[in-house]
């Protein structure tokens, strides 16, 4: 850096809940962030005490301290895209849409309501709060099968489904929808990406032999937020997102780390942090 001259740096902020083994929620969120060249902040939503092996509780974060965690970072240091994910009941939807019904920039919502063992892991009437009040707010809503059966209450297990499920969403009120296929029965996996008055694009990728795939979910979300906040299109920034992620899951296929399911290698090429001059 030339001594005199000041920079700023792309922003994201990660608004979900917490993962003390490493691999998922705001963990994840700041890893994913940080190796893509962006400055990662947190708002915590929720306290899961989980492993690789499972959710074991969920501690409720009380939504006075969301709101000054919020209050906080938004005073201090605008995002230039935000991330949400677990939002686990009612009030939390409230507030988080009510507060960041004037942001001004992208958010990618990450709805984390099915866990890996097919649990719901909120109730149906905070997911409806989340379709009505969170869903119109985000510029991209990233569910994966499991998730998108639920939202539109019908098994997902086809890309012909996935079709179908994705221009219902669209049709609900949805900017725009990308439906993960990690889930899909096949080698070849295809995730599904839908925006208003456009054709649905494809993203395919060869299926990766490994368990350790927990938290890609978190990842991929937090990785097109960080495109967004450079400015990189929407299409372009779920592209590079989900190029991260399939390099992250088979940077860690060989790793041992837990005796469940492990986390990604979310540094195997890691970036500088990005640096714009200001005039």
């Amino acid at each position: 850096m030339t001594k005199n001259k000041k920079y700023r740096v792309p922003t994201v902020l990660s608004i979900a809940g917490f993962d003390g083994s490493g691999g998922a929620g705001i963990q994840a969120d700041t890893k994913t962030i940080s190796a893509l060249g962006c400055y990662a902040m947190n708002v915590l939503t929720a306290l899961p005490v989980q492993n690789t092996q499972g959710v074991r509780r969920i501690y409720e974060i009380p939504t006075s301290v969301v709101q000054d965690q919020l209050d906080a970072i938004f005073e201090d240091i605008y995002p230039d895209a935000i991330k949400i994910g677990m939002v686990h009941n009612i009030e939390l939807v409230v507030l988080i849409s009510n507060y960041l019904t004037k942001y001004k920039g992208p958010i990618v919502f990450d709805p984390v309501m099915v866990s890996t063992s097919g649990h719901k892991l909120i109730h149906d009437d905070t997911i409806q709060a989340c379709v009505t009040r969170l869903f119109p707010l985000a510029t991209l809503i990233t569910p994966n099968l499991d998730e998108t059966s639920v939202l539109v209450d019908e098994p997902i297990h086809t890309i012909q489904k996935m079709e179908k499920a994705g221009n219902s969403l669209l049709a609900a009120g949805c900017q725009s929808v990308l439906i993960k296929g990690g889930h899909l029965e096949s080698q070849e996996l295809t995730s599904l990406l839908f925006q208003q008055q456009k054709p649905p694009i494809e993203f395919k990728s060869q299926k990766i032999n490994s368990k350790n795939t927990h938290g890609s979910g978190c990842s991929l979300s937090s990785a097109i937020a960080s495109q967004l906040a450079q400015g990189v299109a929407l299409d372009r920034a779920v592209d590079i997102a989900l190029s991260y992620i399939h390099a992250a899951i088979v940077g860690s296929k060989d790793l041992r780390i837990g005796k469940g399911n492990g986390p990604l290698n979310h540094f195997h090429t890691p970036l500088k942090l990005i640096q714009y001059e200001l005039d």
